[in-house]
């Protein structure tokens, strides 16, 4: 079996802003001759992951009735509804879910607002709640004496920095200032073992499929198994230079708007009811991704200890699903105004080989349009395609397939097929697309 599988993409936006800057500005980045618009790994990584968990929870496509998992900061409220819906009060639920995580070594806000959000998002599988919540039940007996301790601890702790605090109040000249002193934390005593070994349990990557294909890592919880993801991403970036347009727009005043359509009003003030301006950008991006499919697989075995054959199921069922959204997945952000959401890619190529093969270099020469040349989509695509067959050559790899769903690169496709320069399989439909290349083999 090739260990990786290479996907590569076109895709052209019109009127778009799926991410941006900390100043409301699409993101930009040099490369090669020209400025290009930059689309994050992080984004397409985030889009790619929520609708496979999407999908799969509306019981479709090859993940249906698979597990998943959720990154989220809140755990202890998470937590702290499994318990109160099997009979806790409000308030002893939440108390007692943030102590439990906090015990595990989970650190907290320290703010009214955030007091029981951790700190850092934390990915763990969907059931890790109910998990939880189990735990504290079944241990109550266990868990609550220790509670004890810790609420002792941090009273102990609370008397300690008022006295503290008086005596400085005494001792300080009204024009001296207190010295900045670090808040410690409070000592919280251990977890009972066999509590702390099932709240482990419960924060354990397990099955979630999501988890195996991008990983995590959990630096609080030093015990708790980390993942070191199968999946490999790349910022997506326009083949052309930068195309960024300031937005103005107006919205206008329904309410005074009726007035002065039927005249009630004569003394409203003309104009809009606000104006203001976004960033959009358009353009062909190139995008690429690789799936390590051996790290896949034993990623799965390690965490799951399925035999070889549910793991090999498990694991081609990822496969697919990593392929369709790499191509259906699109960022949400202003989906409401730009409907960027329906956009489908102008070229996907895949192959198998034994090494990833990154093909953002043919683009280092920024593609420029005029009516005299192709659209930067058609050029991308020929350039694409040409290296393709260029490392086909130099490597020895599989031609791997295509699909297209442009008119357009249709007709680029046609002709190289015609001219007998297209080694690669074409695909009508996605089912066709995600046929491997080889047999399937056993885990490496």
């Amino acid at each position: 079996m090739n260990r990786f599988l290479c996907l590569h993409s076109l895709t052209t936006y019109a009127a778009v802003l799926l991410v941006r800057d900390a100043n409301g500005r699409p993101k930009e980045l040099l490369f090669g001759n020209a400025i290009r618009t930059l689309v994050p790994a992080q984004t397409k990584r985030r889009a790619d992951r929520t609708l496979m968990r999407e999908r799969a929870n509306r019981g479709e496509g090859p993940l249906a009735g698979r597990a998943f998992g959720i990154r989220t900061r809140e755990w202890a409220r998470l937590t702290a509804r499994e318990l109160t819906a099997q009979g806790w009060d409000a308030t002893t639920a939440a108390t007692t879910a943030k102590e439990t995580l906090c015990g595990l070594g989970l650190n907290f806000g320290t703010k009214d607002s955030n007091a029981d959000l951790t700190k850092v998002l934390i990915f763990a599988p969907e059931r890790a709640a109910i998990d939880i919540a189990n735990v504290i039940v079944t241990r109550r007996h266990q868990v609550e004496p220790w509670l004890a301790q810790v609420q002792a601890e941090r009273e102990k702790e609370n008397r300690k920095k008022e006295q503290s605090k008086k005596r400085k109040n005494k001792s300080e000249a009204p024009d001296e200032q207190p010295e900045n002193e670090a808040a410690e934390e409070v000592k919280i005593p251990p977890l009972p073992q066999e509590v702390k070994s099932e709240l482990l349990a419960a924060f354990s990557p397990r099955d979630a499929i999501d988890i195996a294909l991008y990983g995590r890592f959990l630096a609080e919880i030093a015990e708790s198994p980390n993942v070191d993801g199968a999946v490999q991403t790349m910022g997506s970036f326009s083949v052309g230079p930068a195309c960024v347009v300031d937005d103005f727009y107006s919205a206008g005043d329904d309410a005074k708007l009726d007035r002065r359509a039927h005249a009630l009003d004569v003394f409203d003030e003309p104009g809009a009811g606000m104006t203001g301006y976004q960033s959009l950008f358009s353009g062909t991006f190139y995008g690429h991704s690789v799936l390590d499919r051996v790290k896949l697989r034993r990623t799965l075995k390690s965490s799951t200890g399925w035999p070889d054959e549910q793991v090999e199921a498990a694991a081609a069922d990822a496969e697919a699903a990593f392929v369709d959204a790499f191509c259906n997945a699109v960022p949400a952000a202003k989906a409401n105004t730009t409907a960027a959401g329906g956009t489908l890619p102008k070229l996907v190529l895949a192959f198998t080989s034994n090494r990833p093969h990154n093909y953002a270099g043919c683009f280092e020469k920024a593609i420029e349009e005029n009516a005299a040349m192709p659209s930067a989509s058609i050029q991308a695509a020929r350039r694409l395609l040409a290296q393709h067959h260029l490392i086909i050559k130099k490597c020895g790899i599989e031609p791997g397939r295509v699909l297209t769903y442009d008119l357009d690169t249709t007709e680029l496709l046609n002709e190289l097929r015609t001219a007998g320069t297209l080694a690669c399989h074409e695909a009508d439909t996605l089912d066709d697309f995600l046929t491997p290349a080889e047999p399937r083999g056993a885990m490496a």
